[in-house]
């Protein structure tokens, strides 16, 4: 697999999210991912997606008394 940026050789690895979202701030440090051994771009797989989203919406719903005008 080749990186889109550069080419580069992709290798499997773990690569930090952050994610900023209506006042919140979540930093995930070691995702699975595909990395560039070149530029050191990340590319997440299908699972890892769905269970970030699943993440965001559960912080939608759960900070959402908390963040004011968000």
């Amino acid at each position: 697999m080749k990186c889109i940026h550069c080419q580069g050789n992709m290798k499997k690895g773990f690569a930090p999210l952050h994610i900023d979202r209506k006042g919140c701030h979540l930093t995930l440090d070691n995702v699975p991912a595909w990395v560039c051994s070149q530029c050191g771009e990340a590319y997440f797989e299908e699972t890892e997606v769905n269970t970030v989203q699943e993440l965001i919406t559960i912080i939608d719903q759960k900070a959402q008394p908390l963040v004011a005008n968000a």
